[in-house]
């Protein structure tokens, strides 16, 4: 019963946030979002921000696993950086709920020393991921500037659909593509 009650107050969390805000999503709205007392809620989580490390930690765990279900049908390095690319923007990661809850984690990452681990943990793993498929297809230098424009057009886009309202995955998906492709591009291009 544990782990279906702890993922039941998870979800509770996810969508109170998204309904009003980190600040106002309280113990008592996602208790009663659970349809649980307070008291359930401490007992399994103790305060609010262990409550949004938890939740924090699920959605990290998501995101590896639909990037980790894509690597396992792609066998080129751009196959691999498409998967990386497409698991960032997956229907489970780029849902207004979760997209909202992202953006209140990353709000209190200045805050919250815990969070900004796991922050620095998820940032370094995308770096990691997308470095080690780039330096098989172009030089490191390269390497290390796409990796970082790309990271930052999947950060990018996730902060505008959180402030425009707009979740459209494969838009996001295809601009961030695109920016991959045309690097790629530029460095196979023979120069005159």
């Amino acid at each position: 019963m544990e782990p279906i009650r702890r993922q039941q107050l998870i979800e509770a969390t996810i969508t109170s946030i998204s309904r009003y805000g980190y600040a106002d999503a309280t113990i008592s709205r996602i208790s009663k979002e659970a349809g649980v007392s307070t008291g359930i809620v401490h007992h399994y989580f103790g305060s609010k921000d262990d409550l949004l490390e938890a939740t924090m930690r699920t959605l990290l765990q998501q995101l590896r696993q639909d990037m980790v279900d894509r690597l396992a049908t792609a066998t080129t390095p751009e196959q691999r950086l498409y998967a990386i690319i497409d698991g960032n923007f997956a229907d489970t990661q780029f849902d207004r709920p979760v997209i909202v809850a992202w953006l209140a984690f990353w709000a209190q990452v200045p805050h919250v020393p815990e969070l900004a681990r796991l922050q620095r943990v998820n940032a370094r793993r995308l770096r990691s991921n997308l470095l080690h498929e780039l330096r098989k297809l172009v030089p490191v230098a390269l390497a290390v500037e796409t990796a970082t424009g790309l990271a930052a057009l999947i950060d990018g886009l996730w902060l505008r659909a959180s402030l425009d309202g707009v979740e459209n995955a494969a838009v996001a998906r295809a601009i961030v593509r695109s920016y991959l492709a045309s690097q790629l591009k530029n460095h196979l291009e023979p120069t005159h």
